[in-house]
């Protein structure tokens, strides 16, 4: 029996945060299929598993724990890897956590949703707009990776997994990174050399939908 269990799909970034992290520090894991594009989430049987109807939730030590960014705390002080230096580093850390969840991937999964999995176009006008804030958060993090390898300097940490998940779908949100964006570009090239980092549709079960590959 592996010692956790992560419920996810392969098309959740939030998911892939989590088994990203599982994989980096070569756990002992598995990953159960979430069967999200046909409702699952709003059963109530995944609600007893957790209340907010999302994934990821990770099984671990007799728990069931919710929020990637939680998850990615849990891990990193489960295998002390990925762990920020110090409480200055540790709030450095929560700040660029918060500035995912609010601002890159808010905008860039629900961009990348209607650009790719919505069932039907999206007013025009909407994307725009999500493109626009994607666009200003993918600047943000551009310009204080520059003179940086990871998101705190010279080593990875728990900011990096939370911030890279859904940048490595360029083709599904619509964006090249060497267009405008160097910086995250070559930052991504750094996560990928990580030994254990490997794509989300490998990691977790789910893609292709149909009709989508």
């Amino acid at each position: 029996m592996a010692e956790f269990v992560l419920h996810c799909f392969a098309q959740s970034g939030n998911a892939y945060k989590a088994a990203l992290m599982l994989a980096l520090c070569g756990a002992d894991w598995r990953p159960r299929f979430v069967d999200y594009f046909n409702g699952e989430t709003r059963t109530p049987e995944y609600r007893a598993i957790n209340a907010m109807g999302e994934v990821p939730v990770l099984e671990a030590e007799g728990r069931m724990i919710s929020q990637s960014g939680v998850i990615l705390h849990h891990l990193a002080r489960r295998f002390g890897k990925f762990v920020p230096e110090g409480e200055a580093e540790a709030e450095e850390v929560l700040r660029w956590i918060l500035f995912d969840n609010h601002k890159l991937t808010s905008y860039t999964a629900t961009l990348r949703w209607f650009r790719t999995f919505a069932r039907d176009p999206a007013d025009p006008a909407v994307t725009a707009f999500l493109e626009g804030r994607a666009r200003a958060a993918w600047k943000v993090l551009d310009g204080h990776l520059a003179g940086r390898d990871f998101v705190l300097g010279a080593k990875p940490t728990i900011a990096d997994i939370s911030l890279c998940s859904y940048l490595f779908w360029p083709e599904e949100i619509g964006v090249d990174w060497a267009d405008g964006y160097p910086q995250i570009q070559a930052w991504l090239g750094r996560i990928r050399a990580l030994p254990g980092w490997t794509p989300a549709y490998e990691l977790m079960p789910g893609h292709p939908l149909p009709g989508k590959g």
